[in-house]
């Protein structure tokens, strides 16, 4: 009160975050549906999550997209696709964000292009491409190209956007899948980091100081937050400090405002549980608190996975209530009211600074040491997330990492929010057919003499060094497809294969991995050599965690381990069975386990090996698992399937029944 008794006036309640919903399936017109729902319900941005041909750069008919159209996201071939995705919506109004890397200088063609024909002006156009390749070569494998060209794509759609859409984000720099691959908190500032300066440090030298200053204030970052909360909101907190140091040190950005920490937020899907799935909900909404409560880092925009993502894709009745969470805590508390509930806290602060001064460690050993590129093109950050993501992995196997449902308070209730069939989302069967068929007609229609000078102004522009972005909006104007956008690129700069980042981790305890050395021992004095596991990802599938794992885990063990990495067809898993592997495991996360793992098994009885095992691992519906066994797999392991040791111990079972043995 003050001396004449009134009340103070209270702080002006802050503006809420964007509310976002990652959304996309099947077909453009499905996916404007959701849109227009989600919107109806109360979500203030758009999420586009692309399908995997999408963001690789194939067209919905091409070989290597057989049963991933739609899967992951929505198939966008065409500038058709793209007006149908955003029917009825005016891109004027919208914030959009689009997860999309390798060819996100085509996807943000043909943006543009829909804009200029809504008559949106492109400097108003608002919403954030993610474009940031480097995470793809370490975590998420939707790369194209090789680094190098890449980062120069890239950066060419950063330079287009600094001059023609000011207000639009030209990348989000990604931790959130360094996290999910199983990085530290000073690994996941310290690689994203990394990858800001590389491509800040490349972008500059095409700008005019003051275009550098602007671009530092477009910057943004998508983070993940995961249960540690404490460590997660200090590792925010850390992460305001570095970036505030690199942009006024490293590219003398004077203005506050401009070196602000802005990020978007998807908190962490690798925690979510398969077992007691109904937990996930509290998980979800304690990750959420951690990139909230803290006034001078609170997210920019928050998108929430959904409680049953780790049985499948989630309904819309899902993403709604993940949506209601954000608005509960955004309209029903008085968050919003407050100043930064943690500034003076010795315990935040200590934290803080330790996290921090871990970060600049690593960041400085990577850029003394080549930069991004190099520590990508060696092996280094992959090498260090697979590590870590042992330590993590082991950690839950032994008991020391407590999750719940899990590896502790296993007995309870079965939950009555898992009933069967219908817990899930299941994209059209019919949606790839669908899809292909307009994608033709599409062809048909268009003028090709016209697409033909287009897709040659674009193959010139990208071997000549000049910004593709001109050539890539006239080639979108002109009809081309996804696949001859990238088709181009591949002509110029050649294809790539990441390395795996497999090496062979020295494990705190032996002790409990004696049991599986001493039968793979056993099996293979019977057998009269090692035992032999080809671990194939097949399809267009980059998510290689779990494989890694498997891989890592079944050479300290003893097995004799084939994995080539990411994106093999069906062929070429097979013609490393020949090389006498005794059992293939596929490792599928896309939805496209049964067409992956029906190609494989026609392959092998076509080359008379039919009598190798196959095993499947990914996140797999009851019904779909029931379906892979009739095909012919061996078994099917889901992420319940934690416990890495007795996948192994399954896999000899499998192998003794399956070989003829003659005993040592």
């Amino acid at each position: 009160m003050d001396a004449e008794g009134a009340a103070a006036p209270a702080r002006q309640r802050d503006k809420p975050w964007i509310f976002r919903t990652y959304a996309g399936h099947s077909t453009a017109a499905e996916s404007n549906q959701l849109f227009r729902a989600n919107l109806a319900r109360g979500q203030t941005g758009l999420s586009v999550a692309f399908d995997l041909p999408t963001q690789i750069g194939y067209d919905s008919d091409h070989p290597l997209a057989k049963g991933e159209v739609g899967k992951v996201g929505v198939a966008i071939s065409h500038l058709g696709d793209m007006r149908r995705l955003f029917e009825g919506l005016l891109l004027a109004d919208m914030n959009t964000s689009m997860t999309i890397n390798a060819t996100a200088p085509w996807l943000m063609a043909l943006y543009v292009a829909l804009a200029d024909e809504q008559g949106a002006p492109r400097e108003g156009l608002q919403g954030t491409t993610q474009n940031d390749i480097v995470k793809e070569y370490l975590a998420r494998g939707a790369y194209a190209f090789p680094p190098e060209p890449s980062l120069r794509l890239s950066n060419d759609l950063i330079l287009f956007c600094v001059r023609e859409t000011p207000k639009w984000n030209p990348i989000n720099v990604c931790s959130y899948h360094l996290q999910e691959a199983g990085a530290t908190p000073v690994q996941e500032l310290s690689f994203a980091l990394a990858a800001a300066i590389g491509v800040l440090d490349r972008a500059r030298m095409g700008l005019e100081p003051d275009e550098v200053a602007r671009l530092v204030g477009r910057i943004s970052f998508f983070v993940n937050a995961g249960m540690r909360f404490i460590e997660e909101l200090s590792k925010l907190r850390a992460f305001q400090m570095l970036w505030d140091e690199i942009a006024r040190a490293r590219y003398g950005v004077e203005d506050p405002t401009l070196r602000r920490f802005r990020y978007g937020v998807q908190v962490n899907s690798l925690g979510l549980t398969e077992q007691q799935p109904e937990n996930n909900a509290y998980r979800i909404l304690i990750e959420m608190l951690g990139v909230v409560l803290s006034r001078s880092v609170r997210a920019r925009a928050v998108q929430l996975p959904a409680w049953n993502e780790a049985l499948g894709l989630p309904r819309p009745f899902d993403q709604q209530w993940s949506l209601r969470m954000q608005q509960i805590m955004a309209f029903e508390t008085d968050l919003l009211e407050y100043g930064d509930l943690f500034d003076g806290s010795a315990e935040i602060e200590r934290k803080v600074e330790d996290i921090a001064r871990e970060a600049r460690a690593e960041l400085d050993s990577i850029l003394t040491s080549g930069g991004v590129v190099a520590a990508v093109e060696s092996g280094y950050m992959k090498a260090r997330l697979v590590a870590s993501n042992t330590r993590r992995q082991e950690a839950i196997e032994r008991g020391e990492r407590i999750v719940v449902g899990v590896n502790a308070f296993t007995e309870g209730e079965p939950s009555p929010f898992v009933k069967g069939e219908g817990d899930i989302f299941v994209p059209s069967s019919q949606a790839e057919d669908d899809q292909i068929a307009r994608l033709n007609a599409w062809r048909q229609a268009r003028d090709g003499a016209r697409v033909e000078t287009a897709l040659a102004a674009l193959s010139q522009a990208a071997l000549s060094g000049a910004n593709v972005m001109p050539a890539s909006i006239e080639a979108a104007k002109a009809g081309a497809t996804t696949g001859e956008w990238a088709g181009a690129m591949r002509a110029a700069f050649g294809e790539y294969r990441a390395p795996t980042g497999l090496r062979r981790v020295a494990r705190q305890e032996a002790a409990d991995l004696e049991p599986v050395r001493a039968e793979v021992q056993r099996v293979s004095m019977n057998l009269g050599r090692r035992v032999k596991l080809v671990v194939g990802k097949p399809g267009l599938d980059g998510h290689s965690n779990g494989a890694e794992q498997i891989a890592a885990r079944a050479i300290d063990a003893g097995f004799d381990v084939v994995y080539e990495g990411i994106r093999l067809t069906g062929d070429e898993i097979v013609a490393l069975a020949k090389g006498g592997a005794h059992c293939i495991g596929l490792s599928v996360l896309s939805g496209a386990h049964l067409i992956a793992t029906r190609e494989v098994l026609a392959r092998l009885k076509a080359a008379g090996l039919s009598r190798v095992p196959v095993v499947v691992g990914g996140v797999i519906p009851d019904a779909d698992r029931r379906a892979l066994i009739a095909l012919g797999a061996a078994a099917v392991f889901t992420p319940k399937d934690f416990r890495i040791n007795e996948i192994l111990l399954a896999i000899l079972k499998i192998v003794e029944a399956r070989t003829t043995i003659t005993p040592a």
